[in-house]
């Protein structure tokens, strides 16, 4: 049983009081997955999730490419996100080469380029 402190509130009129419970026996921070269901981290991701990263490769990998707008719709991001995964993941930490493509009459489209001979 936990024991909580009784304090006066300086702002009220009557001199009521507030209970205020001790933070380090809050039983909010400590909760178990029910009974019969499995927590997240007990299921590997590698067993039929696919991730917005491989979707976003997936299509970078198609002949044609695929422009922010296609990928902002696959992913549910935003265009900045799109943009920063794009430079980031896919050219800084993947270390894939990106190329895009522009004709007058669409939009931007970008693709992964296979490096052949390596």
């Amino acid at each position: 049983m936990s024991t909580a402190s009784i304090e006066t509130s300086p702002k009220s009129k009557r001199g009521a009081t507030k209970k205020v419970s001790d933070p380090r026996k809050s039983n909010s921070a400590i909760k178990s997955a029910p009974i019969g269901k499995p927590a997240k981290n007990d299921v590997p991701p590698s067993e039929g999730c696919i991730t917005k990263q491989e979707r976003v490769l997936a299509l970078l990998n198609r002949s044609s490419g695929a422009s922010v707008e296609d990928i902002m719709e696959a992913t549910a991001w935003q265009q900045h996100s799109v943009r920063g995964f794009l430079a980031g993941t896919v050219k800084k930490k993947l270390g894939l080469d990106l190329a895009s493509s522009k004709t007058s009459d669409e939009a931007r489209r970008y693709r992964i380029v296979t490096r052949r001979g390596r």
